[in-house]
């Protein structure tokens, strides 16, 4: 890779402040080298949401030690200054009590979107203005153009595989005049040679694969220690009513889940519904898992048309409905009882309610993102499974 990738901010560089989110990660740290490079004024910041005791350790954390050293070392190795601020309480209150209540509910959360939505986007935003910089930069990779309006979009990433605009859904219109994402349009493996080329300590550093408060992928410690009533046992019932066995609590499922129930019958059987106010699971075959329509609440629209619009005209859009899956084709419009709801062409599996549903103009890399919103319940396809999950 010859050419750097555009960074897209108007104005004098050597006078405009840039704030960068640096998790102490290669990506974050070659964006904090990208703007440094060109000269702009950078500012590194490093959040700190957890006290590195014994606590953490055994919890895990996100921004820990070594990671804040290492952002500390990409500071200095590019000469900028860098800070690092103590958001603990906040990511409590706003990610991990979130999270740990959403499952107690029988409900699959995102803690990204929420950290997004909250402590990196609204309050780190925030303090990019105490700090004197009109501009945040992350190492997300999704793609952030301007529009002929003036107005400026959201774009899936460049490398498919890598895209994150489906945590990024809740980012609002005010937000994005503000946020740079620098990284939309390269490929991880540009991104590994800037680090090298930058010579940042980071350059080889593996990328993080859990949630970054649960190391391991081990969420139930958490969930229990704060929501101890999920960890309750209950009922397995088919969706005929057979009583088929008993769970170890519902915060161990999610929509569409076929391992680990523990019963014992001759057709593979999927967790269809969760009952967390009667401590129940609900399982079915998988025909029973398609949905054809997802009512969704707390919408963020970002389309060129008002959202109201959109409904009436029953837009066209395509729909992902987990991070890992393809987006697929459906229309935006509402559901019987009056709620915003994407009608899919076709039956999707494993929708789970509190996962979300991104709306885009398209299905490749490159489509934009138009909006989307958390999924509250889905409509069956087969007849005989009707029953809102």
């Amino acid at each position: 890779m010859t050419d750097l990738p555009l960074l897209d901010i108007d104005g004098d560089p050597a006078s405009t402040r840039v704030v960068v989110a640096m998790s102490g990660g290669v990506d974050s740290s070659v964006v904090a080298g990208l703007y440094a490079r060109a000269g702009y004024d950078v500012v590194g910041v490093t959040l700190q949401l957890y006290d590195h005791g014994e606590a953490a350790h055994r919890r895990g954390a996100c921004c820990a030690g070594q990671d804040i050293y290492d952002a500390s070392e990409v500071a200095r190795t590019l000469g900028i200054p860098h800070y690092v601020l103590d958001y603990e309480s906040r990511f409590q209150e706003e990610v991990i009590d979130r999270f740990a209540a959403s499952y107690a509910a029988g409900i699959t959360p995102i803690p990204c979107v929420d950290c997004n939505r909250t402590v990196k986007f609204r309050d780190l935003l925030a303090t990019a203005g105490d700090l004197g910089a009109g501009i945040l930069a992350t190492g997300h990779y999704v793609a952030s153009r301007a529009l002929p309006d003036g107005r400026r979009a959201l774009f899936r990433a460049a490398e498919e595989a890598r895209d994150q605009s489906y945590f990024l859904y809740a980012t609002t219109a005010e937000q994005l005049s503000r946020l740079r994402f620098p990284l939309g349009e390269l490929k991880k493996a540009d991104v590994r040679a800037l680090a090298n080329r930058f010579g940042l300590p980071v350059a080889d550093k593996p990328d993080s694969q859990d949630i970054c408060f649960v190391p391991g992928g081990d969420y139930a410690e958490v969930v229990k220690r704060l929501r101890p009533e999920a960890a309750e046992p209950g009922d397995i019932v088919h969706l005929d009513g057979r009583l088929l066995g008993r769970h170890r609590g519902v915060m161990h499922y999610t929509i569409g889940q076929r391992k680990g129930l523990g019963i014992a019958t001759p057709e593979p059987l999927y967790v269809i519904a969760i009952d967390a106010a009667r401590r129940e699971l609900r399982v079915g075959p998988r025909e029973a898992l398609a949905v054809h329509a997802i009512s969704i609440a707390d919408v963020n629209w970002l389309g060129d048309m008002p959202f109201a619009e959109a409904l009436a005209r029953e837009t066209e859009v395509h729909a992902k409905v987990r991070s890992t899956r393809p987006p697929v084709p459906g229309r935006l419009g509402r559901a019987a009882d009056g709620t915003p709801a994407v009608h899919l062409a076709a039956g999707e599996e494993g929708v789970a309610p509190g996962q979300a549903c991104v709306l885009y103009d398209g299905p490749d890399a490159g489509a934009r993102l138009l909006g989307g919103g958390t999924i509250l319940k889905a409509e069956r396809v087969a007849k005989n499974v009707a029953e809102v999950a």
